[in-house]
């Protein structure tokens, strides 16, 4: 059994970028294993650009970004194990791993989860019809798409707005297919602002809200799908049933965190998010055992993405180092018009502590409050907010000093 400070799952943007800045804090005996055959993660597919505006201060494909990090990893000799699969995380922090070489054991002393996240697929929609070729994840026809070079279809309907659809629908649209819907079964899109513009609109391609696919038609291939307006229980409306003719139907349907080797180890889950319950510096309810990116939470940057796995990487050095151990912290909770917040708990109050959250549904012109039950620590007024995007809030030391009960972050229309 190797013997290692930090240990870290996933060598994706959230894992490298733990990995650094331990190092950088003193730390550096840092493992990183990850299943792929080199680092980089989702990334690695992306080949638009948009990545890095906010860490790095210039705009960058994924792979682009990727290579900061890995470069960054690579200069500081930072131990890395490739096509390793983690099968297993012990609350005593014993990490197995299978490799080429065979079984890894590693004991460490503080474990980094930061395994991502993976598409919701169709055997979840339980949408009617045969299951002829032409359906594909978005992420996967990504993949198909730019990194090995395969056409996956020539006239296509996507369903669900998300960022993924959205991109796909203008790569697809660039790689010569016609995009006869992007279908979103709520009446709001899931995706950034910029992505409706720059994939939709700038390529006149339609965006129906409200809708849903409703029945796949094909045998061996994909020959059309049939969609409907929804009523306000999302069911579908009978009288507006349509038919589409298409080869191919690309699933942009929700992002699930990786979390099996989470729970296997006993941690604590939040429903909503589907990641561990944390405290602000990304450490879960096992001491020693922390999660960040989008294991812990679906980011819609990956910028964001790198600073979340900061304050891992940094939490992790500190607990080695026995900082702010024994604190059982003070809760946080979502209010109204709030679908959650992270983190849930706050242990350290002697530092800023930065608040992320998402609300249910779009709103303009909105305050955020957050208050214990005796008084307002903080408010902030937004122009907006959509579930589509991830708010932030800082509390400083002096608004969270002699706060012993939850506090809860509530959201008012102006």
């Amino acid at each position: 059994m190797e013997i290692h400070d930090i240990v870290i799952v996933g060598g994706g943007p959230a894992g490298m970028a733990a990995a650094v800045v331990a190092y950088d804090a003193g730390c550096s005996d840092v493992v990183i294993l990850d299943r792929e055959p080199r680092l980089g993660g989702i990334l690695m597919q992306c080949i638009h650009n948009g990545f890095g505006l906010h860490k790095l201060g210039k705009e960058l494909t994924g792979p682009e970004y990727a290579d900061v990090y890995a470069r960054q990893i690579e200069k500081r000799g930072i131990r890395i194990y490739t096509e390793t699969m983690v099968t297993s995380v012990s609350p005593d922090k014993v990490v197995t791993a299978q490799s080429r070489s065979g079984i890894l054991k590693i004991q460490a002393k503080a474990v980094i989860l930061a395994m991502g996240c993976r598409e919701r697929s169709r055997g979840a929609l339980n949408i009617c019809g045969a299951r002829p070729a032409g359906i594909y994840s978005a992420g996967t026809a990504q993949k198909l798409v730019n990194c090995m070079g395969f056409q996956v279809g020539k006239r296509v309907v996507i369903l669900g707005s998300g960022d993924i659809g959205l991109i796909m629908a203008r790569r697809m649209s660039y790689e010569g297919a016609i995009v006869e819907a992007v279908c979103e079964v709520m009446p709001y899109s899931g995706g950034l602002t910029r992505n409706i513009v720059q994939c939709l609109d700038d390529f006149g391609i339609p965006l129906y809200l409200s809708t849903t696919v409703v029945q796949i038609h094909g045998d061996k291939r994909l020959e059309g799908v049939t969609i409907a307006q929804v009523d306000a229980q999302r069911k579908p409306i009978e009288s507006t049933k349509r038919y589409i003719p298409c080869d191919t139907l690309l699933l942009s349907v929700g992002l699930i965190p990786e979390n099996e080797l989470t729970r296997a180890a006993g941690i604590p889950i939040d429903p909503i998010t589907n990641g561990a319950i944390v405290d602000e510096s990304c450490q879960t309810m096992l001491p020693g055992i922390f999660a960040c990116g989008n294991v812990l939470q679906v980011h819609d940057l990956v910028d964001y993405v790198s600073a979340e796995a900061e304050r891992a990487g940094i939490g992790a050095v500190r607990y080695i180092n026995s900082f702010g151990s024994g604190n059982l912290g003070i809760e946080t909770k979502a209010g109204n018009g709030v679908r959650y917040v992270l983190p849930q708990k706050i242990r350290n109050v002697s530092e800023n502590v930065e608040l992320f959250l998402r609300v249910t549904r779009p709103f303009s012109q909105v305050k955020f409050t957050v208050s214990d039950e005796t008084k307002v620590l903080t408010s902030v007024k937004r122009l907006k907010a959509a579930p589509g995007e991830m708010e932030k809030i800082t509390l400083k030391p002096e608004m969270l000093r002699d706060i012993t009960g939850p506090i809860t972050v509530n959201l008012e229309v102006l």
